[in-house]
């Protein structure tokens, strides 16, 4: 996980979801906070790259 101050975030998801990414987090030998981390970077970076803002507003262009 990136270094700097973090703070518990705490999130309803559903029960599947979450015995999916714990089985990732120990399959990739990850922490379960790194991998969830690294999941929302990667979905915002590309957000971004296609033009939108992370609240799903357009981007500006120019």
């Amino acid at each position: 996980m990136a270094t700097g101050d973090v703070k518990q975030f705490n999130v309803y998801l559903p029960v599947e979801l979450i015995k999916q990414v714990k089985f990732r987090a120990v399959e990739s030998g990850m922490s379960l906070s790194a991998l969830v981390a690294e999941a929302l970077h990667a979905y915002l970076d590309d957000d971004r790259n296609r033009g939108q803002d992370p609240a799903g507003e357009p981007g500006e262009e120019g």
